[in-house]
């Protein structure tokens, strides 16, 4: 069955954003994570698909959509499963919303029906424990998101413009989960991480530049809260980035 949506959700979903290496920083991946992902890889001769992308394209240049689906699958790097194990299910919720971004649809989401749709999907393809973002609670048969699904969820800023879960699209998100006052916005600075519109690199190089943090406040007319938060993102992106590579 087809579903009418609307042409902002094509558009912004579809629009070019990143390079694969700014998707890895503002995830805090290892470098080429984000790539093997979204279009997949070759190892030793073998050719292995991506998890977001129906096949692989060659293109470096990410969209929105994609970003937003690999902000989920980061959630999941640490759980010790090569997330290419969550491609059939990617391809089965593509295939039953049809939508190029399922991981990214507010019919996922939003709908009253995403979680039983999502089960189901699990269920069918077999999707492995650990990476399952729809769970059964206290044997009642209750459907809840997974911790690391809710975490992704929090995470999402819906642009309500349009009634309908169907129209609806993630116009930003959190990058980090635990630091929300950090955002990326598609049409705004470039889709860099900011908080309330200031780049949080610049905070960060003021800050080890020694600028104390009531003086970036002072200057940028932010709270020492927001300071405080941009450097906690830029200062945890980078080490992550760092410690996953070495």
């Amino acid at each position: 069955m087809m579903l009418h949506v609307s042409k902002r959700v094509i558009d912004l979903q579809d629009r070019p954003v990143y390079g694969f290496g700014q998707v890895d920083h503002i995830l805090g991946v290892k470098g080429g994570t984000s790539q093997r992902w979204i279009d997949g890889y070759k190892r030793a001769g073998k050719t292995y698909p991506p998890v977001i992308r129906p096949e692989r394209t060659g293109e470096e240049t990410v969209t929105w959509g994609e970003f937003i689906e690999a902000r989920l699958l980061a959630e999941y790097r640490d759980e010790g499963v090569p997330l290419v194990k969550m491609r059939p299910a990617v391809e089965k919720l593509r295939e039953e919303l049809n939508t190029r971004y399922p991981l990214a649809s507010a019919k996922t989401w939003l709908a009253v029906e995403g979680r039983e749709l999502v089960r189901k999907v699990q269920d069918t393809v077999g999707l492995d424990r650990r990476l399952r973002l729809v769970v059964v609670r206290n044997d009642q048969q209750m459907l809840d998101w997974a911790t690391h699904a809710e975490e992704f969820r929090r995470s999402l800023h819906w642009d309500h413009a349009h009634p309908g879960p169907e129209k609806q699209v993630v116009d930003s998100l959190s990058p980090d989960a635990a630091i929300p006052e950090v955002v990326v916005n598609p049409l705004r600075r470039f889709g860099e991480p900011t908080t309330q519109g200031v780049p949080t690199e610049v905070i960060r190089e003021l800050y080890v530049a020694g600028d104390p943090i009531e003086m970036i406040a002072d200057l940028y007319q932010l709270s020492r809260h927001l300071v405080e938060a941009a450097v906690r993102y830029e200062l945890k992106a980078a080490d992550a980035y760092a410690s996953r590579a070495s």
